[in-house]
């Protein structure tokens, strides 16, 4: 895994903050961006990274890939286990649910080792963080959501 002074740290005290994850949240449930992304594209523009097109491919081709095969599958069942299932003892069926979390977040994390060993060291030039999480979003889907990128870049530059 990557050091323990780069992504994930930088991620875990981003998320923090008041009004990120919900902003993150309405950036992955309606808009269907990939977070993990986002926030890499808002770290590499924080700490004077800056990927060029390639890079910006490969992260977004990664951030794709664990998309599909994992983080969305788990995310789903994970949501499924929330409400009341007829004939799941509760107790059972949150305990698995919390044990899929765990595992969720697990490969988030590995996700976001790997964009940040795609990342280029950095130049020195910071830049805002809504152009990064923009030249990230633009890769993801064909509509980029500004206004809630841009309440999530206030969120973070906080």
């Amino acid at each position: 895994m990557s050091n323990s002074d780069g992504l994930w740290d930088w991620a875990l005290a981003a998320y923090k903050r008041e009004g990120v994850s919900e902003a993150c949240l309405q950036l992955q449930d309606y808009f269907e961006q990939n977070v993990c992304l986002l926030l890499w594209g808002a770290w590499c523009a924080d700490t004077g990274r800056l990927p060029d097109e390639d890079t910006l491919e490969a992260a977004a081709d990664t951030a794709r890939a664990w998309e599909t095969t994992t983080v969305a599958p788990l995310r789903a069942v994970r949501r499924t286990l929330k409400a009341p299932v007829p004939d799941l003892d509760t107790d059972a069926r949150l305990a698995v649910r919390e044990q899929i979390k765990a595992v969720e977040l697990l490969a988030e994390r590995h996700l976001l080792n790997q964009l940040q060993d795609l990342a280029p060291p950095p130049s020195g030039k910071v830049r805002p963080v809504l152009d990064g999480m923009a030249d990230a979003a633009r890769l993801w889907a064909r509509i980029i959501p500004r206004p809630v990128l841009k309440t999530l870049a206030e969120r973070l530059s906080a």
